[in-house]
């Protein structure tokens, strides 16, 4: 598959290529798994590139690596033994004090086990040499809580030192039209739906399936459960490092939230876990994976909080493979094919509503969101809101229009606007929203 997309953070990085030229420069570019860091990072434009992949083994075998990287790309005299990362760093400064070049360094955060000096090591040089070198330095990593500690954490060493910080984000629902278009000019929103629901916009997911031709919806569902899938094990790839060795407490309370439990109650009564709390705590402003939300304009300290999984791939992994691990461990896999296609109609209606969710945030001037009465019984899906043009469309979502209902529409909506009071001076829209409108 081509490369799509990412003009914005090319154009960034471009930019800062250029200002390296002046004195060095770091970039720091975080993102999940298989989102596409490395991709860009190596797009940068720079004619010669170093490349270092932080690999889970001894730091003289990682240096060694390393060195020979040096010696093929920039044709430099051999640093020699280096057993250490920290002298050859020392070496790559000095050597960009007479020629400009890129380093990149993906998967940054495993020198956490390699060698965790290496982070002060690093300051301590790039603060001396970052005035005379021009080096353009690019750092990778897809731990996220551990990128975030690293560089976002004041206490720590390289605290401040990045000039530009990248978070990349999986593709627009714009972006992912294009590309299905490209597979599959006949493609049906039933097609768009599922290639949005399972992948979620991550690129690797998306050139999974389009490349080896799963470019309709049966396609993509048979996909999951072949032989060998990636998906299979995917979701416990990209967490379990996260997670260490409390990856059960918290894979259980999210394959709870992606089967649809919305509140702390229901998922300490489902597990029986008294810090269930603490725990949602660290699974959104930790790890990053969960957020909370409340009805559109309800106070911040409110009571009617609920819990949503950010990646739409993982709430596609944790409702199926996750829930029926004991399918997958005894490869009955023909099975678990048939759960999927008979519970993927529930699950890809909250896809459709992520989906507009995300059309809408992506033209970046809207207040958006789902509203609720105290009791929970009058829900609306999605409410946009412009607040300089004081208008506000309500819609309610059916992937069938057959069965949406506009007159008790109404009355859910008259509801919500007596219960709240920055609607009442606005102009409102109902409407539906289908799989027609995608």
């Amino acid at each position: 598959m081509r490369f799509y997309d990412r003009e914005s953070e090319q154009e960034l990085l471009r930019d800062v290529l250029q200002q390296s030229k002046r004195e060095a420069r770091m970039t720091v570019v975080m993102g999940r798994r298989r989102i596409g860091k490395t991709e860009l990072s190596l797009r940068c434009g720079d004619e010669t590139v170093l490349y270092f992949f932080v690999g889970k083994k001894a730091e003289a075998l990682l240096c060694q690596d390393f060195i020979d990287e040096i010696t093929s790309k920039l044709g430099a005299p051999v640093l020699g033994q280096a057993s250490r990362f920290s002298e050859v760093f020392r070496f790559i400064l000095q050597l960009s004090e007479t020629r400009a070049f890129t380093l990149i360094i993906d998967e940054f955060q495993n020198f956490q086990k390699v060698n965790p000096t290496v982070f002060s090591d690093m300051q301590r040089d790039w603060d001396l040499k970052k005035r005379v070198s021009h080096l353009n330095l690019i750092i990778s990593g897809s731990v996220f809580s551990l990128m975030r500690k690293i560089f976002e954490d004041y206490e720590e060493p390289l605290f401040g030192r990045a000039d530009e910080k990248i978070s990349l984000q999986p593709f627009s629902t714009k972006v992912l039209k294009e590309i299905l278009n490209d597979f599959n000019p006949n493609y049906s929103n039933e097609d768009l739906l599922a290639l949005f629901s399972i992948t979620g916009g991550v690129a690797w997911y998306v050139t999974l399936l389009l490349d080896r031709g799963k470019t309709n919806c049966d396609k993509m569902l048979g996909a999951l459960t072949e032989e060998n899938s990636p998906f299979v094990g995917e979701g416990k790839n990209i967490l379990i490092e996260e997670f260490g060795t409390d990856y059960v407490v918290y894979f259980s309370i999210l394959t709870c939230i992606a089967s649809g439990m919305k509140t702390s109650a229901e998922i300490k009564n489902e597990l029986g876990l008294d810090n269930i709390s603490s725990y949602l705590s660290r699974l959104e402003d930790y790890y990053g994976l969960i957020s909370k939300y409340q009805p559109i304009f309800a106070k911040e300290n409110g009571r009617k909080v609920r819990y949503q999984l950010n990646d739409c791939f993982l709430i596609f992994w944790f409702r199926f493979f996750f829930k029926y691990q004991a399918l997958v461990e005894n490869k009955a896999m023909k099975a678990l094919d048939a759960i999927i296609r008979r519970d993927y109609s529930g699950v890809s209606g909250l896809m459709m509503e992520r989906y507009f969710m995300r059309k809408f945030q992506e033209e970046g001037k809207y207040i958006i969101g789902k509203w609720w009465d105290r009791r929970g019984f009058n829900e609306i899906d999605l409410v946009v809101v412009d607040p300089i043009g004081k208008e506000a469309w309500v819609y309610e979502l059916k992937k069938d229009e057959s069965r949406y209902d506009e007159a008790a529409f109404k009355e859910k909506v008259d509801v919500m606007v007596q219960q709240t009071p920055e609607l009442h001076k606005m102009k409102i829209h109902l409407g539906l929203l289908s799989k027609d409108d995608m």
